[in-house]
C-alpha cells in the first residue's frame, strides 16, 4: 500500500472534482513526484471500486541540457557575436573559447561575421552588422515558458535537429470516482486465521480479492551450460545456410586421415607426441581403401596432380598409428573421399564437436576442445566465394568487432585430387574454435570457469548478443 498520507490527499482531491483530474496535476499540485502519485493510484486500485483511473498518453516539448543553457546565456552564435571587439579578434583566440567552434559557423551562415584569412597578424574575425538578434534563445525562451503553440513545427523541428529540444511523451492518469468511493481506505485483509474464525471478527472485516490468475514463485532450474547454448547456435546458423551436419562420432581416428589425406608430411611437428596423443591399445589402424592410400603415398614422396610433393620416404607404419583426432578435419576428408566415388554434386558440410590436443594445461588451455568446421564444394570456387560466404556465416553472429578466432582457406589439390573429386571442383573450408567465441560472448576469462561451471549463470545469460565475436582471415 502507498504511503496513506498521500493516498488520503489525493482522494480529497478527487472528491472536489465531478469529472476527473489529471494525475500530473496532482502531483505538481502537492509538490511531489508524479510516480508518486502514480504509486497511489494502482494502490488505489489494488483495494477494489474506489477509484476508475484511464491511462493517458500526451506529447510536449522539452529543453535539452544544451538547450536550457542557451536559454539563459544565448545562443553560440550570438556569443560568438558578442566576444568580438570593433578591432576583430584572431581566429585561434576565438577557437579556444567552449562555443567557438560551432558558434562561428553558425555566424558565418547568419552573415553576422566575416573572416580575413590574409590578416597581417594571421586570420582574423570582424563583425559585419552593428547588432543582431538572437532568435534562437528567444525561441527556446517561449517554450520554457509553455508557449509552444506560438512557434511553427517546422522552427521546433529546427531546434530539435540543434538538440536543444526533444518531444516527450507523458502517461499521466484520468482519475474518477468509483462506485465505492470513499475519502478513507480500510486496509483490507490478505489472510483468513484460525483466531478470526474463532472470535467471528471475519464477518466484519474486508478480504483482498484472490487473484487466481497470479503467476506462482518460479521453481528453482537448472541452465544449459553456455558452450551447449552456443553450440545450439552455432548449428542453427549453418542449418539456415543449407549445409549438412557431418558425423563426429569416432573420437579415435588414424594418422592417415586425422593427416596424411590432408597432405600434412610425416615430419610435420604437429605429428609429434608434445602435440598429439597416441593410443596404445589399439596402437594401430588397418582398414584403409588401398588404391587411395597409394596415390597419398605417392603424391607425398613422389609428387603428382602438378606438385612435386615433399620428396621423403613415406612410410604406412606412420599412417597405420591411432590416435585422439586432433581436428575435425579428418571427418571433412572422410566425406570429401566418399563425395568423390560417386557422380559429383555440391555440398556443403559442417561439424561441431570435441578434439584433442596434448597442450601444457593453464588458463586458457585444456587437452580437449570443441572445433567448429564449415566445408563447401563446388565447381570454380574462389577465395571470393570464401570471403562471402564468411561475411554471411559471421553476420549471423552480429559481426560489429574484429577478433581473431579462427582460419580458413582453400583445400590443395593435391588433397583434394588423389580422393578422386574433378579436376575444377574446389572445396572452401574454415574452423574455429567453441570455446573461444563462448567466453568473448560471455564475459569468461578463464578456460576452467567455462568447463567447469564455475560462473554465475545469471550473469552468463545477462550478458547475451554477439556484440563482441567476429572473425579475421
Amino acid at each position: 500500500m502507498a504511503d496513506t498520507g498521500v493516498v488520503e490527499a489525493l482522494l480529497r482531491r478527487v472528491e472536489k472534482v465531478d469529472d476527473g483530474v489529471d494525475s500530473l496535476e496532482v502531483a505538481t499540485s502537492l509538490e511531489l513526484d508524479h510516480q508518486v502519485i502514480v504509486g497511489a493510484v494502482k494502490s488505489l486500485q489494488a483495494v477494489g471500486d474506489v477509484i476508475s483511473a484511464e491511462l493517458r498518453s500526451s506529447k510536449h516539448w522539452e529543453l535539452t541540457d544544451e538547450g536550457r543553457e542557451i536559454a539563459e546565456h544565448g545562443s553560440h552564435e550570438a556569443r560568438v557575436f558578442g566576444s568580438i571587439p570593433v578591432e576583430g579578434l584572431p581566429q585561434s583566440e576565438l577557437m579556444k573559447l567552449s562555443f567557438g567552434k560551432i558558434g562561428f559557423s553558425k555566424a558565418m551562415s547568419n552573415k553576422w561575421i566575416r573572416l580575413d584569412k590574409a590578416h597581417e597578424g594571421g586570420p582574423r574575425i570582424f563583425r559585419t552588422v552593428e547588432s543582431i538578434e538572437d532568435q534562437v534563445r528567444e525561441k527556446l525562451l517561449l517554450l520554457q515558458k509553455g508557449n509552444a503553440s506560438q512557434l511553427e513545427e517546422k522552427e521546433k523541428n529546427e531546434l530539435k535537429k540543434r538538440k536543444l529540444l526533444s518531444e516527450v511523451t507523458v502517461k499521466t492518469y484520468w482519475i474518477m470516482k468509483g462506485n465505492s468511493f470513499s475519502t478513507t481506505v480500510t486496509k483490507q485483509e490478505t489472510e483468513l486465521t484460525a483466531e478470526m474464525i474463532t472470535n467471528g471478527s471475519w464477518k466484519e472485516k474486508k478480504f483482498k480479492p484472490y487473484n487466481f490468475e497470479a503467476m506462482g514463485v518460479a521453481p528453482d532450474c537448472g541452465h544449459l551450460h553456455p558452450l551447449m547454448k552456443v553450440r545450439t547456435q552455432f548449428r542453427q546458423i549453418f542449418l539456415e545456410m543449407g549445409f549438412t551436419e557431418m558425423p563426429t562420432n569416432n573420437f579415435i581416428e588414424s594418422s592417415f586421415w586425422n593427416f596424411d589425406s590432408l597432405f600434412q608430411p610425416q615430419q610435420h611437428p604437429a605429428r609429434d607426441q608434445h602435440d598429439t596423443f597416441f593410443l596404445s591399445d589399439p596402437a594401430l589402424a588397418h582398414d584403409f581403401p588401398q588404391d587411395y592410400l597409394e596415390r597419398v603415398k605417392k603424391v607425398h614422396s613422389e609428387g603428382g596432380f602438378g606438385s612435386q610433393g615433399y620428396k621423403y620416404d613415406w612410410k604406412i607404419e606412420e599412417a597405420k598409428k591411432n590416435i585422439l583426432r586432433t581436428h575435425t578435419t579428418a571427418v571433412s576428408a572422410r566425406m570429401l573421399y566418399k563425395l568423390a566415388q560417386q557422380k559429383f554434386t555440391p555440398v556443403k558440410y559442417f561439424s561441431i564437436d570435441r578434439v584433442f590436443r596434448n597442450e601444457t594445461l593453464d588458463a586458457t588451455h585444456l587437452a580437449e576442445f570443441h572445433q567448429i568446421e564449415g566445408v563447401v564444394a563446388d565447381y570454380g570456387l574462389t577465395l571470393g566465394d570464401l570471403m562471402g560466404v564468411l561475411h554471411q556465416f559471421f553476420t549471423k553472429l552480429g559481426l560489429k568487432k574484429w577478433v581473431e578466432v579462427g582460419n580458413s582457406g582453400i583445400f590443395r589439390p593435391e588433397m583434394l585430387l588423389p580422393m578422386g573429386l574433378p579436376e575444377d571442383v574446389s572445396v572452401i573450408a574454415w574452423g574455429l574454435s567453441l570455446e573461444r567465441p563462448t567466453m568473448i560472448k560471455y564475459g569468461i576469462n578463464n578456460i576452467r570457469e567455462l568447463v567447469g561451471h564455475k560462473v554465475n549463470l545469471q550473469m552468463v545469460y545477462d550478458k547475451c548478443g554477439w556484440t563482441d565475436f567476429t572473425f579475421r582471415m
